[in-house]
């Protein structure tokens, strides 16, 4: 018994929801780095038309992942996972017969209300089926489920796509469907009886936020990493169609990029980790922010394939550096009872960072030039590393007063 704990502690619940999740991202990834490109190719717009999308997104994104909490308290998690999956799906198909900017705009906000939902319901869940002791392994185990997508479904993406968008999104809708009718049909129900009412627990969640907000180390890091996001967001969205648009790289030759990310965080992370929790967390962070805007430099200079696979794996450096210590130190300054919420408006960054910088590419690419918008992201980098020095300087300041 003692040899497979994992047996002992996690139910065909939780193995069912992983391979969904396994699945649902593989789907999801296989679409969501090329979405410039098909929308690009497909409106015929400028690229600040184009990458007006993604912040009309992400500015939906960032409202449902303050409402999916309370969504999930209030009508279950089963619910709102399912809801998530198929309104995500069907948006997929919808994108098919789509042509003109302002439906592509209409779908593009409800994907990012979709996509919140499963991420906060499958969180929720979680919290629900395990005791506090076994729920470090469960999100480890969902990690991993989520980069082993992220590893496949780029790499199918790029390959189906270069031949036709159309049954790629065929594709990943129908691997959303089918793991959303999996949800609603064979998943059970986890939602504690006694919930707070709607509109209680998102005024109280407001009330978190504007109090960590007060934070002056929590409002600094969101400061900082905010900065580090936008660089992030020209990775992760608007590379795709820089290098197609500029160099002829491919969909199938680009899905080479985030796949070498998948795989490092896979066999790397644990190792990382080990080396930077010896260490302050906010030098640590300092450090892997200066990855990132060092990888903005490698990727204004390149020109060839091997530059921009380069710059992924000089990021990739810097999120194993940040991503577990971020969230260490947030913990670490939130009251115990309010982690989760401290955690949750820090997740939100990402969306804060995705309104900024893909829309700033486009306008720079319009109005400067191509390279123009890496040139300004190491900018915005140097400024995060700036902003990071300044947390670290103000947090060695005030523990060694509390010492």
């Amino acid at each position: 018994m003692s040899k497979h704990p994992a047996r002992r502690h996690f139910s065909s619940q939780f193995w069912l929801m992983f391979a969904g999740l396994v699945l649902s991202s593989t789907g999801t990834t296989m679409i969501w780095p090329f979405m410039l490109v098909y929308a690009s190719e497909k409106l015929g717009q400028p690229l600040t038309a184009v990458t007006s999308l993604m912040t009309i997104n992400a500015i939906c994104a960032l409202i449902a992942a303050i409402l999916a909490g309370s969504l999930a308290d209030q009508i279950g998690r089963k619910i709102v996972m399912g809801v998530g999956l198929l309104g995500q799906a069907a948006i997929y198909l919808l994108y098919i017969p789509s042509k003109e900017f302002v439906v592509f705009a209409i779908l593009m906000g409800l994907s990012g209300f979709f996509v919140p939902l499963y991420r906060v319901g499958t969180d929720a869940m979680l919290a629900d089926m395990f005791p506090p002791e076994d729920r470090a392994q469960a999100y480890a185990l969902v990690r991993m489920g989520r980069n082993i997508g992220v590893a496949l479904g780029p790499i199918l993406g790029g390959l189906v796509l270069a031949k036709s968008y159309n049954i790629g999104l065929l594709a990943a809708a129908s691997t959303l469907a089918v793991f959303g009718l999996i949800t609603f049909l064979f998943l059970h129900e986890t939602r504690p009886t006694a919930t707070t009412s709607s509109a209680e627990s998102l005024r109280d969640q407001l009330k978190v936020y504007k109090s960590a907000l007060q934070n002056k180390f929590f409002s600094r890091l969101i400061g900082a990493h905010t900065l580090m996001e936008i660089c992030g967001t020209l990775v992760w969205s608007f590379l795709v169609v820089y290098l197609k648009q500029n160099f002829g790289i491919n969909e199938a030759q680009y899905s080479w990029l985030p796949t070498t990310n998948a795989l490092m965080v896979v066999f790397l992370q644990v190792f990382v980790t080990r080396l930077t929790q010896k260490r302050r967390a906010t030098s640590m962070l300092t450090l892997g922010s200066a990855f990132y805007t060092a990888t903005m430099l490698v990727i204004a200079l390149s020109s060839s394939f091997w530059g921009f696979w380069a710059a992924m794996v000089v990021m990739t450096v810097g999120e194993l550096i940040i991503a577990p210590t971020a969230m260490t130190f947030v913990s670490g300054i939130a009251p115990e009872n309010q982690r989760g919420r401290y955690l949750g408006l820090f997740g939100l960054t990402w969306n804060l960072g995705m309104a900024v910088g893909p829309l700033s590419a486009g306008i720079l690419t319009d109005s400067v030039g191509m390279r123009a918008p890496y040139f300004g992201a190491a900018i915005i980098g140097a400024l995060s590393v700036v902003a990071f020095l300044a947390l670290d300087r103000l947090y060695r300041r005030e523990t060694a007063l509390i010492q």
